[in-house]
């Protein structure tokens, strides 16, 4: 029913799926810092998730023009779980330009005719090609052999799109577009961490969808993280994380107001009329359960442009001091700006409280009564330049 009357709401919630089961894994396993990153057919997701949460934003940009541009589409305020997109995924097409350098995406082959190693008749490399000539994807296995895929059309469109014009062998030219993928990558997780005031070589990846497993590796090589983890049930995350995702509303409140003109009696109804609103809501989708409380405020100094979220615990929201909502402000800004501004007043714009049902394990349909180690299906060679 809120879909239907709010459908703005349901902007971005695929992707948020993989958001929330990479926030799962890192809470069964205890790893406070995760780089979750979700690479499909399309696209390449990536988000920052702390302390199991992942990372939140107050605007989103639908209808883009230029695809995966930042700042051509049009700006809602909504909240959404905060990640970067770009056009980077195994039906990405690869392409020499004017400049006679290596592109890749944000053009896809779809799933018809699909890569060319999809004998469907596609004739132009995409990154799924570069993968089977590079070894990474196995064409006599792929899909348990049911899906056959052929080496020689991913090699014979790579030749004539890439090595062709740049004079490399089908390999190099397979390298060329795996390397300059990842480097899109990379990138895209670089600038986010820095925004963030993130060292990612702090975090450990979290790498699912159908693609992301393959090109996990090189990318925490190039971001210098340590430790990748690759999850059972990786190329369906996104719709396992909607499965563990506790019940959950997020009701919000505009309402300006600077910390020296502090209301307390105000704060503290609007957060106990939110905080009915949103148990409301989670109730009816028929909890009878316990139901937790997080309250958030988003706040800046007066002349700025954008807010930053501060996290409240239920005392502190309860007990509206601006003292203390004072100290947190200043506690989270250092973090992301490694300083405070002294003599500018502070001032909240947005208030929110999400009411949400406990996290809980889920079992699994068919547990797992033993484990062993999975028996080799074969040997195949694997082309590695960096290697050489």
């Amino acid at each position: 029913e809120s879909a239907s009357e709010f459908p703005v709401r349901l902007v971005e919630s695929g992707p948020a799926g993989g958001a929330v089961f990479a926030a799962d894994i890192a809470a069964r396993h205890g790893l406070k810092k995760v780089l979750s990153f979700d690479m499909g057919g399309t696209t390449a997701k990536i988000c920052l998730i702390k302390n199991y949460t992942p990372k939140t934003a107050r605007v989103f940009e639908v209808a883009r023009t230029y695809r995966f541009k930042k700042g051509s589409g049009m700006p809602i305020s909504i909240p959404v779980i905060d990640m970067v997109e770009i056009g980077a995924g195994g039906g990405s097409l690869a392409h020499v330009d004017s400049m006679n350098q290596i592109r890749v995406g944000p053009e896809s082959a779809g799933s018809e005719p699909g890569p060319a190693c999809y004998g469907r008749g596609g004739k132009r490399p995409a990154v799924t090609d570069a993968d089977v000539i590079l070894g990474k994807i196995d064409p006599d296995n792929f899909a348990a052999g049911t899906i056959p895929l052929f080496a020689n059309e991913s090699a014979a469109a790579l030749e004539a799109e890439i090595g062709g014009k740049l004079g490399m062998a089908a390999e190099e030219s397979a390298w060329g577009v795996a390397e300059v993928v990842d480097e899109n990558m990379a990138n895209a997780a670089r600038v986010h961490a820095v925004e963030n005031g993130e060292d990612l070589s702090e975090y450990t990846m979290i790498a699912f969808g159908g693609a992301a497993p393959l090109h996990a590796g090189r990318l925490c090589e190039k971001l210098g993280i340590a430790r990748c983890l690759v999850p059972p049930g990786a190329g369906v995350g996104s719709a396992i994380g909607f499965l563990r995702a506790p019940f959950s509303f997020e009701a919000n409140r505009t309402l300006f107001m600077r910390l020296a003109q502090f209301d307390t009696a105000r704060v503290t109804k609007l957060f106990g009329e939110m905080e009915e609103e949103a148990t409301r809501v989670v109730r009816s989708c028929g909890w009878s359960g316990a139901i937790e409380a997080e309250y958030k405020i988003y706040m800046r100094y007066a002349g700025q442009g954008w807010e930053i979220p501060v996290t409240l615990t239920p005392d502190e929201a309860r007990a509206a001091d601006p003292a203390v909502i004072l100290k947190r402000f200043e506690h989270e800004y250092a973090n992301l700006f490694g300083r405070t501004v002294k003599g500018l007043a502070a001032e909240i714009t947005v208030w929110s409280v999400n009411a949400h049902t406990p996290q809980e394990a889920v079992a699994p349909v068919a547990p797992v009564s033993q484990m062993r180690d999975a028996p080799a299906e074969g040997r195949r060679s694997v082309f590695d330049a960096g290697l050489g």
